[in-house]
């Protein structure tokens, strides 16, 4: 029996020599697409299999059995959308593959986890780096509106005092009427 490792090495090498597999006359008409189709017109250069022509899908070009569906790396690749998803996986047979849907804290949490399991995350080259700068984005921006609710604040407490100072130490209620009232006329002029 071949190891898996020298299947993966086959199958790269299959993989270099294959032609890409495209639909007939696809060159000539834009509203066709690129994906393969089999072709069945009577006169079809393809179907005949003529030499110079595009190849056509057959036996020959695939991969081994034991090898297929796996990622280069020999592991089998399954799409993490949440944390439920990793209680189910063995991670010895099984890499991780963190959906592109996910926001960046939700990502972090399975990153975390899947670290903790023992989990190989392919599509991170280095999880830990990831980790690392997404933590510091978020305290910045933490740290960002903690300063602008700060500076409201001081901003309203301000204007408080140059009502205060304008009418007196009287009720702010009717002090902040009077200025309403000044904006009013203003814009109405």
């Amino acid at each position: 029996m071949d190891s898996i490792k020298e299947l993966l090495e086959l199958r790269k090498h299959i993989k270099s020599k294959k032609p890409d597999f495209i639909r007939q006359d696809t060159h000539k008409k834009k509203r066709l697409c690129r994906k393969w189709r089999r072709p069945k017109g009577l006169h079809s250069k393809i179907r005949l299999k003529l030499k110079g022509r595009a190849k056509k899908v057959q036996l020959g070009y695939g991969s081994p059995k034991k090898v297929r569906n796996l990622h280069k790396s020999g592991f089998q690749q399954y799409v993490i959308k949440s944390i439920k998803d990793l209680e189910v996986l063995d991670s010895k047979k099984t890499g991780l593959v963190i959906s592109s849907s996910l926001g960046n804290k939700k990502r972090i949490v399975i990153l975390k986890k899947a670290k903790e399991k023992g989990f190989r995350v392919l599509n991170f080259s280095n999880p830990d780096e990831f980790i690392k700068k997404v933590e510091e984005k978020i305290t910045l921006r933490k740290n960002k509106k903690k300063g602008e609710q700060k500076k409201t604040e001081e901003a309203k407490r301000k204007e408080e005092k140059k009502l205060i100072e304008k009418v007196g130490v009287g009720n702010k209620k009717e002090a902040e009427k009077k200025e309403k009232d000044k904006l009013l006329t203003k814009k109405d002029k």
